[in-house]
């Protein structure tokens, strides 16, 4: 029985690769409230105005969903609070936060983390898992499933954007320690159009997940 948190940048597979993990497990997916998400399309509108209104949605989306996975023993989440700073902090350093927004954000993202373990039945994730992929194969995914404002051809910008935060992500993985964590190479093993690269992911998830346990 595990809870697993699965990271990666903008179309890593996250989604797709939860399901798969939960399936082999029989557990239930958290999955990152995008499509009903009235303020993300705001956001790519105007990045200046909505990026501190859409930090916070997402983080009380986030820490509810981290709340309600650790609660149980079997969950698998498709992103978690843990990745949040990362994608707020790539918005403030591009201009399109304050700095007492910053402030604000910070403070509060504090005292959530320190209520986490009070929170929940357990402290931390069993495992992390975090898709990496090339910049080129970011642009593909994003492409491919076609939500119009995340497209390049919609605001030219999201170029540098994508960019900067896949970089980012590198650095991100390296520094986390909340939990034991696993990297996935999403170019290497295509497991959303591959059949035979998902049955090798989720095995290796499997079998990082028997170290762990033993």
């Amino acid at each position: 029985m595990s809870v697993i948190v699965l990271a990666g940048t903008i179309g890593a597979g996250k989604t797709s690769l939860s399901k798969m993990i939960a399936e082999e497990l029989g557990s239930d997916v958290f999955y990152e409230s995008v499509d009903n998400n009235e303020i993300l399309p705001l956001f790519y509108e105007d990045p200046e105005k909505y990026a501190f209104l859409l930090q916070i949605y997402f983080l009380n989306k986030r820490f509810k969903s981290i709340k309600e996975a650790l609660a149980h023993d079997n969950n698998v989440l498709d992103r978690s609070i843990y990745e949040d700073s990362l994608l707020f902090h790539l918005n403030a350093d591009l201009g399109r936060a304050t700095a007492q927004e910053v402030t604000v954000y910070e403070e509060l993202l504090d005292n959530m983390m320190e209520e986490l373990p009070f929170a929940a039945h357990k402290k931390q994730p069993d495992l992390l898992v975090h898709i990496k992929v090339s910049f080129e194969t970011m642009l593909k995914r994003i492409e491919k499933r076609n939500r119009p404002f995340e497209q390049i051809t919609y605001d030219s910008s999201l170029y540098d954007y994508y960019k900067e935060l896949n970089s980012r992500y590198e650095k991100w993985y390296e520094d986390y320690n909340e939990s034991p964590k696993m990297q996935i190479d999403g170019d290497k093993f295509d497991f959303i159009e591959n059949p035979e690269a998902a049955k090798e992911v989720v095995a290796q998830v499997l079998v990082e997940l028997k170290k762990i346990r033993d």
